[in-house]
């Protein structure tokens, strides 16, 4: 292989082009990068970042710094989702719709495929955290004593429980360090133990919710492969295509306004057009379609047919040439 350096300018650009490319057609690889850079970003955070304060506010400081940054998380996958966007643009004028118990269903399948990509970076998130300790650890040290009793049997439970927020910083205390030591590690093994059982329950989680799409699913495995490999590649191919359509229809405008050239003829879809291809689609083993967009056109093309087909009879009609036809009738359509 020839390096980058003996090549043009543009070479690692196109490198990092295919694998966007090849990033974008395999969905569990994209999602594996997401959760391994999730559990970068919280091992840096943790350490650069997090410092309990190590006083009352350790519970309040330690939930957040849990939460929050799944929160963000979350957040951002469903803003960054075209699927939740293409769901829902335009909703408020498709209330009628709506009404039907199978677009419900539908809408509700696709919600539920949306959270469950969104989920990943927040689930990996709390996941690596927990398996830190650190966050459980300054949080369960601000806890109520009364409702939660870290301090157990210790020798000292009256100074341990006074001065349990001040364990996670160390330092001097009276409660012997051994103590200390054992209900930190306590912790810490709580923490890691809640971290498994979430990573345990969201594998278990993801296995029968695929397993029930597979049962559920109205055609054949190689089927769904052709599926999902059709709407990727439509997808794909529907953002260049735009672009290049909207750079020509721009071109041709700017053209005519400042040099006053005649308008050339470029055909845009119309808003039905546009609102039947971008509204969710459920496939049917009835008919053969695999997008909104496949189901347009085919429909498109038999209305033409159909059309072009009348044409044609309406002028064998009128002609006397139809099979059918009678003088009387063809008199008739003459007239």
């Amino acid at each position: 292989q020839i390096p980058c350096s003996l090549l043009p300018p543009g070479c690692e650009m196109d490198k990092f082009s295919t694998f966007l490319n090849i990033a974008n057609k395999q969905t569990n690889l994209c999602l594996g990068f997401v959760a391994l850079l999730t559990a970068g970003g919280e091992q840096i955070f943790s350490t650069a970042v997090f410092k309990c304060p190590c006083n009352d506010l350790n519970f309040l400081y330690g939930m957040v710094s849990l939460l929050v940054p799944a929160l963000a998380l979350l957040l951002l996958g469903l803003i960054l989702s075209k699927r939740a966007w293409k769901l829902c643009t335009g909703l408020c004028h498709r209330r009628r719709k709506l009404c039907y118990w199978r677009r419900l269903l539908a809408t509700g399948i696709t919600l539920c495929q949306i959270s469950s990509t969104a989920l990943v970076a927040p689930s990996s998130w709390i996941a690596v955290a927990l398996l830190g300790g650190n966050y459980f650890e300054c949080a369960v040290t601000g806890t109520n004593v009364s409702f939660y009793k870290p301090c157990g049997d210790t020798s000292s439970v009256k100074d341990c429980e006074t001065e349990l927020p001040r364990f996670p910083c160390g330092g001097d205390s009276t409660v012997p360090k051994a103590d200390r030591d054992e209900i930190l590690l306590t912790l810490r093994a709580q923490s890691q133990i809640l971290g498994w059982l979430l990573i345990a329950s969201i594998m278990l989680s993801n296995l029968m919710v695929t397993c029930l799409g597979q049962c559920t699913s109205p055609i054949s495995y190689l089927q769904l492969q052709f599926w999902k490999a059709y709407v990727q590649e439509e997808s794909s191919m529907m953002e260049s295509y735009s672009v290049e359509h909207a750079k020509q229809l721009a071109e041709r405008n700017l053209k005519n306004f400042f040099n006053k050239t005649p308008l050339e003829k470029i055909i845009t879809p119309s808003n039905n057009d546009w609102e039947n291809i971008s509204s969710l689609y459920k496939f049917s083993s009835k008919v053969q379609h695999y997008s909104n967009l496949h189901k347009h056109v085919e429909n498109c093309q038999d209305d033409m047919m159909r059309h072009l087909a009348f044409q044609h009879s309406l002028y064998a009609v009128k002609c006397g040439t139809y099979p059918f036809a009678t003088p009387e009738s063809a008199s008739e359509m003459r007239a």
